[in-house]
């Protein structure tokens, strides 16, 4: 593998730009930031630091090897790029550096890489070892779940994180199958799904096996948790008048960063059964989409896996809220 070759399109660009394109340099000494907490290959990131030269960047990723392709694409920006290798809610938890973010992204899709050569079974449609960790030095893998998690643990997470109607029917045939042998490929998975669930689901809209790919990957890598933290530690860290941006793929991100976003707007804090406000409470941040933003047609047509993407920005007005 190549590490210049790019396989992943960064979605909703258009939009990302209009909504996060930063303010105009105030003062020499003091460099408008940015923060690309889903690094990827760099898709995102490039477009920004070529329209904006007076931008510093921090580009985050867990992978150090999807990185390694950032790194190779973005070497033309020099210094103006910094690279954290690690998830994001460690990096926002004891933030390294001095300077406040002006604006910070969030793209929380797996990228293309992972599914096409990363060689970790993320994708049902390859035959792959079973692993899903975006780690992959950290972490139980989704191999080790799928061989030692009892049943219904199995059906609660694939109902859970996959939103999955016959998880209870799966989890029984993974455990029935590894009683012979255990799970080593995405392969050996993907067919145990599709003649484990009823023969009209076998044939619908996506493949029976997207689901619950998804819970495991959701559990392997602890996504939805990772997300909770990460985004209300970024939001703390964010300059007042900065803007956070998030593009979430699937409705248990989406529901996270709607009800954080919402909770921040909010001018009284006071609970529902207090008839008036006593807080003397005032909101934080400001939604500046009352729904959510999604990919054109166009986008929709090129880069399918764009379809599902949703993306919420917030402004941050400051960093406390009043309370007597």
């Amino acid at each position: 593998m190549e590490s210049e070759h790019i396989v992943h399109i960064p979605v909703m660009v258009t939009e990302v730009l209009e909504w996060l394109s930063p303010p105009p340099l105030q003062k020499p000494d003091e460099p408008i930031l940015f923060i690309d907490c889903t690094l990827g290959e760099g898709g995102h990131s490039e477009r920004f630091l070529s329209l904006f030269p007076f931008l510093n960047l921090v580009g985050i990723d867990r992978d150090p090897v999807i990185q390694q392709k950032a790194r190779n694409r973005l070497k033309s920006f020099g210094n103006r790029v910094t690279y954290f290798q690690g998830w994001y809610d460690d990096f926002f938890s004891s933030y390294p550096l001095e300077i406040r973010p002006d604006r910070i992204l969030f793209d929380l899709g797996i990228s293309v890489f992972h599914y096409e050569e990363s060689s970790r079974g993320f994708s049902f449609s390859r035959d792959e070892p079973l692993d899903m960790r975006l780690d992959p030095g950290t972490g139980l893998s989704a191999r080790d779940i799928l061989n030692q998690w009892s049943e219904e643990r199995i059906a609660n997470l694939i109902f859970t994180y996959g939103e999955e109607r016959y998880s209870r029917r799966i989890a029984r045939a993974i455990v029935e199958r590894r009683k012979t042998r255990p799970f080593e490929s995405s392969k050996e998975l993907a067919e145990l799904i599709f003649t484990s669930v009823p023969h009209e689901y076998r044939h619908g809209r996506i493949h029976p096996a997207t689901r619950t790919f998804q819970g495991l990957r959701i559990e392997v890598n602890q996504e939805l948790e990772r997300i909770q933290r990460a985004v209300k530690s970024a939001f703390q860290v964010l300059k007042p008048g900065g803007i956070l941006g998030v593009i979430s793929f699937h409705s248990l991100e989406d529901r996270i960063i709607k009800n954080l976003f919402r909770d921040w707007a909010k001018s009284c804090i006071c609970p529902p059964e207090v008839p008036m406000c006593k807080c003397g409470g005032y909101p934080l941040g400001v939604v500046k989409s009352k729904k959510p933003i999604v990919p054109g047609e166009d986008e929709v047509r090129k880069n399918s896996p764009s379809r599902s993407a949703k993306f919420r920005v917030i402004e941050k007005l400051r960093d406390e809220r009043f309370s007597t």
